[in-house]
């Protein structure tokens, strides 16, 4: 079972999500704390969908204090500790983590078009 507790990221360059909540009706949606180490990082890379519209909110609740920047070709908003993008249509990635760590709430959802 991943709820609750830590497993490896999707693109395997070591950071670690902790599912906190999740659904698949009425809308399908998840809910993660990111965690990112020293060396870790995200490269660029799109979240492909079957159907539907990707929405990724993240809230960034610890920065590194050297590295771990988010960087996304074309955010919906983004400031210093939230981004709102579209996840299936813009590139985006985590530059490598230098010195400390980062943590992130991860909001997804997926609207049917």
């Amino acid at each position: 079972m991943n709820w609750l507790h830590w497993n490896k990221g999707r693109q395997d360059t070591g950071y670690e999500k902790m599912l906190l909540l999740g659904a698949i009706w009425p809308i399908r949606f998840d809910f993660y704390l990111l965690r990112f180490k020293k060396g870790q990082y995200i490269p660029a890379h799109i979240d492909a969908v079957e159907s539907g519209k990707h929405y990724r909110l993240n809230v960034i609740i610890k920065t590194a204090l050297e590295g771990g920047d988010f960087v996304c070709e074309n955010p919906i908003y983004t400031s210093k500790r939230i981004n709102l993008f579209r996840s299936d249509l813009s590139e985006h990635s985590v530059t490598e983590i230098i010195i400390g760590s980062r943590y992130v709430l991860s909001l997804g959802w997926i609207l049917k078009t």
